[in-house]
């Protein structure tokens, strides 16, 4: 006759080829995988959003402006040789380098440097720049936006040679060259954007 073998799991009893399950550890279980799915749901909720926001400012910009071509000039910037290259020196050339970038007067950041990273033919150093937009009324700001700087000094190029350069948003691992695409201020929305839904939408 088969036995539903369930009471004894859930009473902490151990049956043959079976590990002893606790109540506790079930609960556990189950909350952890509510919680996931939750989670999970939102944050496609979150993206669906953004996704429909942005097609929906596309759209816009091209019905107000069927015409419009593109005014933008690639800037160009001169990094540092691998030779002279120091932390100090890399935040102040990333603090160059983002004061190119097309963004309204109203965001304000701030550069960290993280950490180095010992690589077989080259040192990477890692910074951090952080995003926001205070107001008078909420002076700390519920979300943040980050943009992740690499400067990779080569240990097998001739030293003259100039530091590479790559950066990367929180919510993209695509990386960028700075001489080589053009950034946007949207990127820095729909992180806010997207943190601010999902805040929202879920209850701690």
């Amino acid at each position: 006759m088969a036995v539903d073998l369930t009471i004894f799991v859930y009473y902490g009893y151990k049956t043959e080829n079976m590990s002893c399950v606790t109540m506790d550890d079930e609960y556990e279980h189950i909350l952890a995988e509510s919680a996931n799915i939750i989670i999970n749901e939102a944050m496609k909720n979150a993206f669906d959003h953004l996704r429909y926001m942005e097609q929906s400012q596309e759209r816009t910009s091209q019905d107000q402006n069927p015409n419009k071509t593109s005014s933008y000039k690639k800037k160009t910037m001169a990094w540092t040789a691998c030779k002279d290259f120091t932390v100090e020196l890399g935040k102040q050339q990333i603090e160059e380098f983002i004061s190119t970038w097309e963004i309204h007067e109203s965001w304000l950041h701030c550069i960290d440097f993280l950490r180095a990273t010992e690589l077989e033919f080259s040192k990477q150093y890692h910074y951090q720049v952080k995003w926001s937009i205070p107001t008078r009324r909420k002076p700390i700001p519920y979300a943040t936006a980050c943009v992740y700087f690499i400067i990779e000094v080569s240990k097998i190029k001739p030293s003259t040679l100039p530091v590479e350069v790559y950066y990367f948003t929180e919510s993209n691992r695509l990386k960028h060259r700075p001489n080589e695409t053009r950034f946007r201020e949207k990127w820095l929305k729909d992180i806010i954007e997207s943190k601010m839904f999902l805040m929202e939408t879920v209850d701690f």
